[in-house]
């Protein structure tokens, strides 16, 4: 059987593809691209050109139109690129038929960030979350594989017969092997749920957010420590918890792994013992990047999946980070059109937000560390009404403390 490979990171040119829709409009697919491009960055990929398609929904054969598909193969072939990455999950008849055309490397956005997942998991659980969800998306696939038995099929229903044969072996094999995983995770799950026992009554902070928001250095700033951060999607899959102590108050805070639009279904699965961290937490920081065009839009995606992760609902500080990075272009006075996030000043936005989530919010730069003291006074006061529930009789040690 065909093995499921880990890429390494190397440097190759792709062409990315996206479809202007009834459920995404141009901005958006121009978002959409931007994102998967910054992807194929962190996994090793330079994307040389972009190809987008205007149409009411997915061709179910080839994604793109024939002649869109015709366009594309012929620039990869003038310009000897190796890979085409598309932003939606492909099936595997549309998989198929592309690489079939193309004669290249084919990626759907959920295979990219199983890529990027595999290269960066570290520890033995992350790395037992990523195989699983590996195999969950290559199961529905695995005719793909076997496409070289379609050129041996000259002798009838006896090579066909062997075909399916393999193929059904190959099934029962990568159903053994996500049986296995899910028993090891299984494991590794009860020995992590142990471990968040044996934390005690701790108040319990969990950050959040899109990925590549800054929660990592967000973390080392609080926490005093030295957590893996870069300017690259998915630095962080293993969740990290550190204790923290502001003045004489202790709570427990963890960093998670970074939301983003598509999150394949397989990683939510997959890593739902990582996610455990956002289920049993007291409080949640909520990191947004309010220099990024579409921070609104990331703001929904992540409340949206934490809904799906947690229905109960929680205290929620929102974090405005990267201050120091916004910028916007003033309106000519003469310039009719509607404002957007491009042309309002910061000053402004934060009016805007400070109506909508009353007190329970803080703009800082955790890069430049501007606000830090205004985040801790915040996060003193959500954790002491948090541990002065659960322990009153503490509450003296309160009473008379201010930051």
């Amino acid at each position: 059987m065909k093995e499921f490979i880990i890429s390494e990171a190397k440097s190759e040119n792709a062409v990315l593809i996206g479809l202007v829709t009834q459920e995404q409009n141009e901005h958006q697919v121009k978002e959409y691209l931007d994102e998967l491009d910054f992807l194929a960055e962190t996994a090793g990929i330079k994307a040389v050109k972009r190809f987008v398609q205007k149409v009411e929904y997915p061709n179910q054969i080839t994604y793109v139109g024939k002649g869109k598909l015709q366009e594309i193969k012929e620039y990869v072939i003038e310009h000897e690129t190796g890979v085409a990455i598309f932003d939606d999950e492909l099936s595997a008849k549309q998989l198929k038929n592309i690489e079939s055309e193309l004669k290249i490397r084919v990626l759907d956005r959920t295979s990219l960030i199983l890529d990027i997942f595999a290269m960066r998991a570290q520890t033995a659980h992350a790395k037992v979350q990523v195989e699983l969800a590996q195999y969950q998306y290559m199961l529905p696939r695995l005719t793909r594989l076997w496409t070289h038995l379609e050129r041996q099929r000259g002798g009838g229903v006896t090579m066909r017969g062997v075909g399916e044969t393999q193929l059904e072996l190959d099934r029962r094999i990568v159903l053994d092997k996500i049986a296995k995983l899910k028993k090891d995770l299984e494991g590794i799950d009860r020995q992590k749920s142990s471990q968040r026992k044996n934390r005690g009554k701790m108040v319990r902070v969990a950050l959040v957010g899109y990925t590549n928001v800054g929660k990592s250095t967000l973390m080392n700033l609080l926490s005093k420590s030295e957590i893996f951060a870069e300017d690259k999607l998915f630095a962080t899959l293993d969740t990290t918890v550190r204790k923290v102590i502001i003045e004489n108050l202790p709570f427990l805070l963890s960093d998670t792994v970074g939301f983003i639009r598509k999150l394949p279904t397989e990683l939510i699965e997959s890593f739902k013992s990582t996610l455990d961290e956002v289920r049993e937490a007291d409080l949640l920081l909520h990191i947004v990047d309010i220099s990024h065009p579409s921070f609104e839009e990331q703001i929904e995606v992540v409340t949206k999946t934490l809904a799906e992760i947690d229905k109960t609902p929680k205290p929620v500080i929102v974090i405005f980070n990267k201050i120091d990075a916004f910028t916007f272009t003033p309106k000519d006075e003469d310039d009719l059109t509607p404002r957007t996030r491009d042309n309002i000043p910061l000053e402004e936005l934060k009016q805007t937000w400070m109506n909508k989530l009353s007190d329970n919010y803080v703009f800082i730069s955790a890069l430049n560390k501007t606000n830090i003291d205004e985040l801790r006074k915040l996060l003193y006061r959500h954790v002491r009404e948090i541990h002065v529930t659960r322990f009153p009789y503490n509450d003296f040690l309160y009473q008379n403390y201010e930051l």
